[in-house]
């Protein structure tokens, strides 16, 4: 990787340079809140958002899309509107870059989803470093950095971004920019040193997932369970918010009397009443109680086992919409028998 340094009076002309790459979409203000969208004009660009509503998954697993038709003349046709589609994500923090290459491993793995990589390789990613709010605890998580999975990456540094270049695609977005990157100086690499000590020290959050599958094995069985299946409404926002969920559903649509149709995917939730019921009306997980529990166990247990990590990036986003109240910090301070704060007075100091 090569790093160069971009001025800050020029990022405006650099995205404008980017379009040859893709449309451009950032993050904007709307309703009290942020969203990613395509940007018109660069001024309605949020640069120092939080967090969005909705994570960049949204762009790689839309939440609804068609997979192919179906007509008795022509067969199955795969469907292909917008996977060929050029973007440029732009401004996205390490945290959704992390949770997109955990997504990697799901759709690149065992079961390959052409879809999902079409759109990845379609899509060019440009992360920006954040400051941590009083949600965030993606340091914990160890998804605060990010060494792989965009094209560039831009550190604030003052009057300048310090930019990695992730790719050959990021190197040729250097390129094209031409003389509007300039090399990097040891004073920038001092500063850029001072401000990520800075923002390590800014995390009010903390919580310790050493040893945690063992501990879920261990509380398999906890009071924990049923408290939270009480408070749980099973609306599934954490799960429609979280960069990391990739369940779906998969139905068939048709008109009555119709031999022609489509199927169609859709975002789904293990925390939804239908989400493990089977054929026959058999629910694996009928009570609140038993979908909460899997909720947690996949994110912090099964994941390892699988993946070799927890699945959860620490965003903050499931905390932040969840009606009920449920923090998996707190879950977790429980489970392992501390007081909730306790962590996060250690993290302050």
């Amino acid at each position: 990787m090569k790093t160069v340094k971009l001025p800050k009076r020029e990022l405006d002309f650099f995205a404008s340079v980017l379009q040859r790459f893709g449309e451009i979409h950032a993050p904007v203000a709307r309703n009290g809140h942020f969203v990613f969208q395509r940007i018109q004009k660069w001024s309605d660009a949020r640069l120092d958002y939080t967090r969005t509503v909705l994570p960049p998954k949204k762009y790689f697993l839309p939440p609804r899309e068609t997979m192919f038709r179906y007509t008795p003349e022509k067969g199955y046709q795969p469907e292909s509107e917008d996977l060929d589609r050029r973007l440029v994500l732009f401004g996205v923090h390490a945290c959704d870059i992390f949770s997109l290459n955990i997504l990697d491993r799901v759709f690149n793995g065992r079961y390959p989803d052409p879809y999902y990589q079409t759109r990845r390789r379609n899509i060019a990613i440009i992360g920006m470093d954040c400051v941590p709010d009083d949600l965030c605890f993606c340091r914990s998580m160890r998804a605060d950095t990010v060494e792989q999975g965009f094209d560039l990456f831009l550190y604030d540094i003052g009057d300048h971004y310090l930019t990695l270049v992730g790719t050959a695609l990021g190197d040729d977005m250097v390129l094209a920019g031409g003389d509007l990157f300039q090399q990097v100086t040891e004073a920038d690499v001092a500063e850029y040193k001072l401000r990520s000590k800075e923002r390590h020290e800014r995390f009010q959050l903390d919580v310790e997932i050493r040893d945690l599958p063992e501990i879920f094995e261990m509380e398999y069985g906890s009071e924990i369970w049923d408290e939270l299946g009480a408070r749980c409404l099973s609306c599934g926002s954490c799960s429609m918010v979280c960069p990391t969920c990739y369940c779906y559903d998969v139905t068939d649509e048709s008109a009555l009397g119709s031999t022609e149709g489509r199927r169609v995917r859709t975002w789904d939730s293990c925390l939804f009443a239908t989400h493990a019921m089977v054929a026959g009306g058999e629910n694996f997980r009928g009570s609140r109680a038993s979908r909460v529990k899997f909720r947690f166990y996949h994110k912090q247990r099964g994941f390892v086992a699988e993946y070799g990590r927890p699945s959860c990036v620490g965003c903050g986003r499931c905390a932040e919409v969840c009606p009920a109240g449920i923090d998996m910090i707190e879950v977790i301070d429980r489970l392992r028998g501390v007081e909730y704060g306790e962590t996060q007075h250690a993290a302050a100091h």
